[in-house]
């Protein structure tokens, strides 16, 4: 689950085809005929425009359009600022709302699926040449159970643990050894907090992100939040309990959490940058934001494996596509297509768009060659890690541990019924547990339980 401004990150597919009449609304009518038409005159409309206190984004995304549309004089493409957020993507979906192209979460196309709120775009994804370049496991995200396609994964991560190297060292501990058991962390989060006042843990609760977390923790002790078939919650268990019962121990036992505990996303990284917390689990991405936007130094971020109990178990997995809307014409749908190749896959494919990209990338004060997961093939992401071997600005040595992680631990899915909704409900469990001390673990997550059942059960 992460949000689509970040990077680590909703994957998404979108597309757009207009006949050769502009509607009112930017688009034009479907051809009743079905057929495809490569050179006719086409509107589409992205998506995730950058907003307005990002100035150098805007440049950078009307720049890419303009090179898009000159390289395709018959495609016209508008943008929006709409993206993906939890709390309101369905009422978007419900109200026809959506662009023709946008990034949107992991956890929506096994509900969208089923509900024919994406189309098919499988023999499109050919015609364009796109199949080939993506990574089998990966699109069974997006696939039906005969293998058609509804979205275009563009972004995977998986979450690790995130740690300062410098509140590490200062705490007498080795930077280049991060815990890797969750025993391990409660005793670093002691430690540190003990000796440099700082927090040695912290955790994500609000905006969906404390039951996202909740649910790695879950997956890391080897439990489940979901039947297989999506009907059922599975997390009032030993796993859970046991995840909950060690965040509790750590805040009002070992006071290591330090005086704040309802954290998003954005502003954990703030802390975390700012040099106010020792450890917490993000995806390798999180590097980005800390480094380029909270100012942390480089040298100081260290990313490790996801810790474990008595696994290993494995890791949460999820990211962002592009995903289309159901009233694309066949039309728009290539036209959108193209605009996904263009703008997400061209520099996999190409040695000079790779180095091209990398050099902006650079200019532009952002990353080359930061650890992670690719929607890519392997094959293809060999090639074009080669490319961009000689324009590497991160210090990788510094992710060995999360590397070492991607070959050892599983990749688990998120939630695949209302997975979003499960982790709206699980925040509060996450919240009262951290905020007040005489909690009831068991209580907190048999009415959860309820709540969620019923959700699913719909």
């Amino acid at each position: 689950m992460k949000s689509v401004s970040r990077l680590g990150a909703v994957v998404g597919v979108a597309g757009l085809a207009l006949g050769l009449v502009a509607c009112a609304d930017g688009t034009t009518p479907a051809d009743s005929t079905g057929a495809i038409d490569e050179n006719a005159p086409v509107t589409i409309t992205i998506g995730d425009r950058p907003t307005p206190d990002k100035p150098n984004d805007i440049k950078a995304f009307e720049q890419k359009i303009k090179d898009f549309t000159a390289k395709h004089p018959n495609i016209t493409v508008k943008s929006t600022e709409t993206a993906w957020q939890a709390q309101t993507f369905q009422a978007q979906v419900a109200g026809g709302t959506l662009p023709t192209v946008m990034s949107i979460s992991f956890t929506e196309p096994a509900n969208m699926i089923p509900n024919k709120q994406l189309p098919d775009i499988t023999d499109e994804l050919k015609l364009v040449d796109l199949t080939k370049d993506l990574n089998p496991n990966v699109l069974k995200i997006v696939q039906d159970g005969a293998g058609r396609i509804y979205g275009v994964p563009i972004d995977v991560f998986s979450v690790g643990l995130a740690y300062n190297r410098a509140l590490f060292q200062q705490a007498g501990l080795d930077p280049d050894k991060p815990p890797t058991t969750w025993d391990e962390v409660r005793q670093y989060a002691k430690q540190i907090t003990e000796k440099t006042g700082k927090a040695g843990y912290a955790q994500l609760t609000t905006n969906n992100t404390g039951g996202w977390m909740l649910t790695t923790m879950t997956y890391s002790m080897g439990g489940t939040v979901q039947s297989q078939d999506g009907k059922k919650s599975t997390f009032n268990d030993a796993p859970t309990k046991k995840a909950l019962q060690l965040l509790k121990d750590m805040r009002w036992t070992d006071n290591s959490m330090g005086s704040r505990f309802l954290y998003n996303q954005e502003e954990v990284r703030q802390d975390f940058a700012a040099g106010k917390i020792g450890m917490v689990m993000q995806a390798p991405d999180a590097y980005d934001m800390s480094v380029k936007n909270f100012a942390m130094k480089p040298a100081d971020y260290g990313h490790g494996a996801l810790p474990q109990d008595g696994g290993p178990h494995g890791t949460l997995t999820g990211g962002s596509l592009k995903m289309i809307s159901p009233k694309a014409t066949k039309n728009e749908i290539v036209a959108a297509l193209k605009w996904i190749k263009f703008d997400q896959f061209d520099k996999f494919t190409s040695e000079a768009v790779a180095v091209k990209d990398a050099r902006t990338t650079i200019a532009d004060k952002g990353f080359v060659g930061r650890p992670g997961i690719t929607p890519l093939s392997q094959e293809t992401y060999d090639r074009y890690n080669k490319w961009r071997e000689p324009f590497v600005n991160v210090p990788v040595k510094q992710f060995q541990g999360y590397v070492d992680s991607t070959t050892t631990l599983k990749l688990l899915p998120e939630p695949g019924n209302k997975g979003q909704e499960v982790y709206s409900l699980l925040d509060p469990v996450v919240q009262q547990v951290l905020t007040k001390q005489d909690a009831d673990i068991d209580k907190l997550l048999s009415d959860t339980a309820a709540k969620i059942d019923a959700r699913l059960a719909r």
